[in-house]
């Protein structure tokens, strides 16, 4: 997707595991500076950076996390499938835009592994996607 830039990285655990890491963060000097309203906390990092900690239980997440991308800069990253289901569960005005970018740029084999996700897990997203799909394609000038 068209990369945007935030002054922050956010990492996905799981809810079981973030107490572990909220330990580990306290332990590096980092400062917990609020909650977020998609489920996780906000931290300050020691160097000032801001570290953003989604925390789900929902059922692909374990999946998600064990197979990720890795980016070029070797971090690993949530498939594009995997990011979907995720932006369309928060449903920000923020995210939409996103989901109208990732699937607007999106070849037809990575639309569908997002199709058959969305399937799987928001079954009721299904319609909502093909809008979204669709809506990328024509901010990109691919449809007419």
């Amino acid at each position: 997707m068209p990369e945007r830039m935030t002054d922050k990285l956010e990492i996905l655990v799981l809810t079981d595991d973030a107490e572990n890491l909220y330990q580990e963060l306290v332990a590096t000097g980092s400062i917990k500076v609020g909650e977020l309203s998609i489920g996780g906390s906000s931290w300050q990092l020691p160097d000032g950076s801001i570290l953003d900690v989604l925390e789900s239980q929902q059922p692909w997440v374990r999946e998600a996390i064990a197979n990720p991308n890795i980016a070029p800069d070797n971090l690993p990253i949530i498939g594009l499938h995997y990011l979907i289901l995720m932006k369309l569960q928060a449903s920000r005005g923020i995210d939409i835009g996103d989901l109208t970018r990732m699937l607007g740029g999106a070849d037809e084999t990575a639309l569908e592994l997002v199709r058959k996700t969305v399937k799987t897990y928001v079954p009721d997203a299904v319609e909502d996607l093909e809008s979204l799909i669709v809506l990328g394609k024509l901010e990109r000038g691919e449809l007419r």
